[in-house]
């Protein structure tokens, strides 16, 4: 019974933590949406880009993974803004189809960059500096890089509540998300607006690939399935609403890992899936969505 009590805590916590990273990427998605109402396929290479920046730094360089971390984040910030400015601002207005096909532009073109870069091509890990170590609770021993991932992620969480809340760029992205149109009558640069709520989606996402690489092997065509699942979690929490993308990021990393534990790796994602049918079903605005 105690064995059984353990596995299924340490199911919980893996789900936890996966769903830290479902959360990060969600939550830049949803940064993205909110302001600009553009939907970026390309995410999940972003969140790549992060995982691959933090181990180059950390393998010719001896940089402490989680201080790579903070250099891949300025990183995906400053190529946030570069694809914004010359990729989506130029067919802001134009149909959504334009959008669609230029991040799936992005996707490919990311990816082969990476694994030119990258060649030759193979799975690779950063390997954090606590792996190994781990806390003593009761009757789980929890590992330090578990610890670490989660308790960045709720930093970062907060942190960007505060922004948005408490300073005048947060609540400009807040009034463009809003009314555009209002906003900009009440002098708001919304194209400014524009790209650095993509940068910081970009930056979140950068996180996301970071804390990702030193908890599983990736390569440059990793991103897609996290990618998949953050539109999930954006779909299930409701499309824009950030308390959404954090909620449903915990819940379907939880949901996941439950469903690989109890029914098998192959349930894995459908179970979170079948989550997903059920919620928008019910309440097809999402969990915290707004009805149009």
């Amino acid at each position: 019974m105690v064995l059984e009590i353990e596995l299924i805590l340490k199911v919980i916590i893996w789900g936890i933590v996966a769903g830290s990273i479902y959360t990060l990427l969600a939550t830049g998605l949803n940064v993205i949406f909110g302001v600009m109402k553009v939907v970026n396929f390309a995410h999940g290479e972003f969140m790549i880009i992060g995982s691959y920046l933090t181990f180059w730094l950390w393998s010719n360089y001896n940089l402490n993974p989680y201080l790579s971390v903070i250099f891949a984040v300025a990183g995906l910030l400053l190529i946030g803004f570069i694809v914004e400015k010359l990729c989506f601002k130029p067919i802001r207005g134009s149909s959504k189809i334009n959008e669609i096909f230029l991040s799936l532009g992005l996707i490919f073109i990311i990816q082969n960059i990476i694994a030119y870069i990258a060649e030759p091509v193979r799975p690779v890990r950063t390997i954090s500096p606590y792996q190994g170590l781990f806390i003593p609770l009761s009757i789980i021993n929890l590992p330090y890089e578990f610890l670490i991932t989660f308790c960045v992620t709720i930093v970062i969480l907060t942190g960007l509540y505060f922004f948005l809340k408490n300073t005048k760029l947060g609540r400009s992205m807040r009034g463009v998300s809003q009314n555009r149109l209002a906003a900009m009558l009440v002098g708001i640069n919304a194209s400014k607006v524009d790209m650095i709520s993509f940068g910081l989606g970009a930056a979140l996402a950068g996180v996301a690939g970071g804390l990702f690489g030193m908890l599983n092997t990736f390569d440059p065509y990793s991103g897609t399935v996290p990618a998949v699942k953050a539109f999930a979690i954006i779909i299930l929490g409701g499309l824009g609403s950030i308390p959404g993308a954090v909620i449903g990021g915990f819940l379907y990393g939880v949901v996941e890992s439950l469903a690989a534990f109890f029914l098998g790796g192959p349930w894995k994602d459908p179970t979170a899936f079948i989550l997903l049918i059920i919620v928008l079903t019910l309440k097809p605005e999402g969990l915290f969505g707004r009805v149009e």
